[in-house]
């Protein structure tokens, strides 16, 4: 689903699809890896989660696009301490996974700054990732309030270092 959201000075689209295929062109390493398949960065994502994950295609494109809201949301809000649940973050873990997939969206979305991922061992269960799925929402992400609302206050191990790090 695209959600367009009216800006000052331009519109801006919200659909994770979209957003993810538009890093494409600031792929620079492995790009035959990436591009010889002749697959859109989503398909191949797609394609990852459904090699390495048992899941259906519809449940795979629900936490890859969830996790696509996620990261844009903290790159976009580095001070807001955000974190995601098992689900979700399976699919974050896809993108961060494929490097040059993961360097394109550091290049395009945050200023070639590279957003690290370094979690602690011990899940939290304050209830973070029901407040991010709330916070996404309220800055215009049409979120999966199910795959949120899954794992409810047992979220990921992300340290709060904002905003170096998700």
């Amino acid at each position: 689903m695209t959600v367009a959201l009216e800006g000052s000075a331009a519109t801006r689209t919200r659909d994770p699809q979209e957003l993810l295929n538009a890093v494409a062109p600031h792929i620079t390493e492995l790009t035959a890896n990436i591009f010889d398949s002749g697959m859109a960065l989503w398909d191949r994502e797609i394609a990852l989660l459904l090699r390495d994950h048992t899941m259906v295609r519809d449940m795979a494109e629900r936490i890859l696009g969830n996790a696509v809201m996620y990261v844009m949301g903290s790159i976009e809000n580095p001070d807001v301490h955000l974190g995601v649940g098992k689900l979700v973050d399976i699919g974050v873990h896809q993108l961060i996974l494929d490097t040059p997939v993961w360097w394109g969206i550091c290049r395009l979305y945050n200023g070639g700054r590279f957003k690290h991922h370094a979690p602690f061992i011990e899940r939290r269960r304050d209830g973070l990732c029901l407040r991010t799925g709330d916070f996404l929402k309220g800055q215009g992400w049409a979120i999966d309030a199910e795959l949120w609302a899954i794992d409810g206050a047992d979220c990921s191990p992300c340290d709060d270092k904002v905003p170096d790090s998700h």
